[in-house]
């Protein structure tokens, strides 16, 4: 899950005036539309979604926020807006409280488990004391898109014994190796350094058993960076390794792997 890519900044819209719910809903359909990512999805397939959801129950959750949202199958990934109503609109929500801020998710239908944790993601968000405010208080669409994504990137899930992740990258590639540590540089991790390693040919072609299965006596280049981080900043980091490797599971030469922390204290000098 990445917020920073669903996020769309073409679906952000700021004081709207909106008389009831269903303008709500249609306000909603009318702006997802704006991403290309839904050009061919019908403005009233949306629509029609979104009222389906809203019958099972509010999405209106209390405090002035409601995150509507609707699976379709036409839809080839996920849509996340935002809409500021500073004057509220009904909607109703569970306290009966007129909204003011409307997230919305359009999603595939396929992606059920995404669309949970996306869910759940921007439910974290909203309960943070204080961003509800901040959102409205934007002056822009670019405003609030970096706010929103702010807080997406430094919220902690506190019932974890750690919020941080041990990131391990093997790189087998001096060119990429340059390239992916300044992807760590400026990437926010706690803590990054870089071990010296070799190349497990390198150990076996000197092994009596499996002597004489190498001809050459080429050392190949292998490092491992490895980083402290927050669990809210990994997905931020595997798109930024992957910005310079290309998909990951296509490549040869550089692994990650990631894993949970139960305790980590102190930090090192870059």
């Amino acid at each position: 899950m990445n917020l920073f890519d669903m996020l769309r900044p073409e679906c952000i819209l700021l004081d709207a005036k909106l008389g009831n719910k269903q303008e709500a809903l249609g306000e909603i359909a009318r702006l997802s539309k704006k991403s290309d990512i839904l050009k061919n999805v019908g403005e009233e397939d949306i629509l029609e979604s979104l009222k389906q959801r809203e019958e099972l129950g509010s999405t209106g959750f209390g405090e002035g926020i409601a995150i509507p949202h609707c699976r379709l199958d036409t839809a080839s990934d996920f849509v996340v807006g935002i809409i500021t109503v500073p004057s509220g609109v009904e909607f109703n929500a569970v306290d009966a409280k007129p909204v003011k801020l409307l997230v919305f998710i359009i999603a595939p239908a396929r992606e059920t488990n995404e669309h949970l944790r996306v869910l759940s993601a921007i439910s974290h968000i909203l309960r943070i004391p204080g961003s509800l405010d901040e959102f409205l208080a934007a002056e822009s669409p670019q405003a609030l898109w970096e706010s929103f994504l702010r807080y997406a990137r430094d919220s902690v899930d506190t019932r974890e014994h750690s919020n941080k992740h041990l990131i391990h990258l093997f790189v087998q590639e001096e060119n990429l190796f340059r390239k992916l540590l300044d992807a760590f540089a400026d990437s926010q991790a706690i803590s990054v350094t870089v071990i010296e390693s070799k190349n497990t040919r390198e150990y076996l072609s000197k092994m009596p058993l499996f002597a004489g299965l190498w001809s050459d006596s080429h050392v190949g280049f292998s490092r491992i960076i490895a980083a402290v981080a927050h669990k809210t900043m990994t997905n931020e980091i595997i798109r930024r390794i992957e910005n310079v490797t290309g998909c990951l599971d296509d490549c040869k030469t550089v692994m990650v792997t990631i894993q949970e922390i139960f305790y980590a204290a102190g930090s090192l000098e870059a």
